[in-house]
């Protein structure tokens, strides 16, 4: 186990955290502030570059502007001198550590993400890239190996400025090795080498979405550069077409995330954004609707290369006979007759009065999407039903005709049936059971179950009311409330209180009061409760009467009574007395 050390005279840096192609990470210790710390330095074959160095440092500095939940923040920035013996300075960055995992770690678990997940997730990133691209930094490598969850599942973006530094570095870090650290995310125009602006994230960030979507990136090949030449020349394929459960929405958004055209993708991480979290809720998104390749009109082939072995033979004979050239020439010239030929008057002779044309799929899409989808083809929107439907969505396509990929004329009809979702479900009657077992009884119709308690003389538990009332029918997924006893009220001890204190017990627990007196002896303060009915614990309906018996007892003075004589003593004649009648 490594040793730790110490750096910058403050962080103690200890357990390796990560390696990648430029750096390491280990995990440190602020010894001023006591708070842990990741302390990120660069190898010493990059820190050696002096351009290198000035511009991470730039980098840095501008890396630790930016303060936003979303972003691990940097602290500080330094160098020290390499231990390995180079005698360079060795550039690090002191950053947040995060508890948690990097969203590679996620994907090669192998766990299906939920696409609703996938969306949050990416959602998260993009808010930080819309904060960093606002104050003016570039992310340039947004991959899910720079981008953590916590364990509360929130979102952490990391290496911003880095990645920068990387692009902008000179020959010790080749442009070629730039594309081979981040190949698989890379924009069109980083592939190119162009310069790049924020929609370059943008791309990188479809391709990050498109892969927690379907497990695998947008572009997989041999090499590198195989990759990058997909990203620069390949369309990518619909993530619907690698998972049938992703809707035309999410294809809509991934795919206008990767645009070639950086004009045709989102023109900010904020605008993406925005469309995800519409369609998280439920609203309608931007992105227009992914529509199928039209399908060509046949022509016949137009090959001059089928001349071109004639001559290309002639030209490979020794000694070719004048003759011989000219008859070839002449055959060329024929054969690119014919062929000009073909094209004027086939396909006049093909021709049957209309232009055919692919009917695209709709099954799936929105009402408005599978309109938009056949009219961007050429053809009409023709018929179109409504059905109830438990296997399709409200408001989605369940059929069409004619069928996706057969060939129709232009300008004709296209039918297509509408789901207006699951048909309506009768309520059974759950009162008088237990809560529990009626919830689960509804549960299993298809409906969302809401038990609410409420203070009543029934069963403990038992359900006394039920909203919408049974026999309402309703759509699937509607919510239901369930209202249950608390059960009947249990008599509080009031014995040996005052009687405030036992009014307010007695109230508090549903019930009424009734007071009665007791002026017999007692060693009770006046006031105090003596008994009770019902007595304490016994269970009764709330609003009946709990009667108290009350102490009024006085105990007597200790003057004479006015019946007694007052004592006097031999030598001392009796006091008179108010209170005292004189005796007969």
């Amino acid at each position: 186990m490594t040793q730790p050390h110490r750096i910058g005279g403050r962080y103690e840096i200890g357990e390796l955290l990560g390696r990648g192609g430029m750096a390491e990470v280990r995990k440190g210790t602020d010894i001023r502030l006591g708070r842990t710390v990741a302390v990120k330095r660069l190898r010493t074959d990059l820190a050696s570059d002096s351009t290198f160095q000035a511009r991470f440092r730039r980098e840095a500095q501008s890396a630790a502007s930016l303060n936003d939940p979303s972003i691990v923040s940097v602290y500080d920035t330094g160098e020290e001198m390499a231990t390995d013996g180079s005698n360079v300075a060795q550039p690090y960055i002191v950053m947040e550590y995060v508890a948690g995992r990097t969203l590679r770690d996620v994907i090669r678990d192998g766990r299906k993400i939920l696409p609703e997940r996938a969306l949050e997730i990416t959602s998260g990133v993009l808010r930080a890239l819309d904060y960093s691209h606002r104050a003016g930094i570039i992310h340039r490598d947004i991959k899910p190996g720079n981008v953590m969850l916590t364990p509360a599942g929130n979102v952490k973006v990391m290496d911003f400025g880095i990645a920068r530094a990387v692009s902008d570095a000179s020959s010790t870090m080749t442009q070629t090795a730039a594309v081979v650290g981040t190949a698989q995310y890379l924009s069109p125009e980083q592939a190119r080498g162009e310069t790049v602006d924020s929609r370059s994230d943008v791309y990188s960030t479809g391709c990050l979405l498109y892969e927690l979507l379907t497990g695998r990136p947008p572009f997989v090949g041999d090499s590198p550069v195989s990759v990058a030449y997909q990203h620069v020349r390949e369309p990518a394929q619909p993530p619907s077409s690698l998972d049938e459960d992703l809707t035309p929405e999410i294809d809509a958004i991934v795919m206008k995330a990767l645009a070639k055209d950086v004009d045709e993708r989102y023109a900010s991480a904020a605008a993406m954004k925005q469309d995800i979290d519409n369609y998280l809720a439920g609203r309608p998104v931007q992105a227009p609707a992914v529509v199928p390749a039209p399908a060509t009109t046949f022509l016949p082939p137009s090959d001059p290369t089928r001349v071109t072995p004639v001559a290309q033979h002639a030209a490979e004979d020794d000694d070719p006979p004048r003759k011989r050239r000219g008859l070839l020439v002449l055959l060329a010239l024929l054969v690119l007759a014919l062929v000009a030929a073909a094209l004027v008057f086939l396909p006049r002779l093909l021709d049957t009065g209309a232009q055919q044309v692919q009917v695209p799929s709709v099954t799936g899409m929105t009402r408005a999407q599978a309109e938009r989808t056949i009219q961007a083809q050429g053809l009409e929107v023709g018929e179109v039903t409504e059905s109830e439907n438990d296997q399709v969505a409200r408001n989605r396509v369940i059929s069409q005709s004619p069928q996706a990929g057969d060939p129709a004329d232009a300008g004709s009809a296209v039918d297509y049936e509408v789901s207006l979702g699951p048909p309506d479900l009768t309520l059974p009657d759950v009162v008088g059971d237990d809560k529990d077992s009626a919830a689960a009884t509804l549960r299993q119709e298809g409906v969302r179950v809401v038990l609410s308690e409420r203070n009543a003389d029934d069963p403990t538990d038992q359900v006394v009311e039920m909203q919408p009332p049974a026999g309402t029918d309703v759509a699937p997924g509607s919510r239901v409330t369930l209202f249950w006893s608390d059960g009947p009220e249990q008599v509080p001890d009031v014995v040996g209180r005052t009687e405030a204190e036992a009014r307010r017990l007695i109230e508090a627990a549903g019930f009424r009061v009734s007071r009665v007196t007791d002026s017999n002896p007692t060693d009770q303060e006046p006031g105090t409760v003596l008994q009770q009915s019902p007595e304490a614990g016994q269970t009764n309906d709330a609003g009946s009467t709990v009667t108290i018996v009350v102490s009024t007892y006085e105990p007597p003075s200790e003057e004479p009574s006015p019946t007694e004589e007052p004592s006097a003593s031999p030598t001392e004649e009796p006091s008179a007395s108010p209170s005292a009648s004189p005796s007969p």
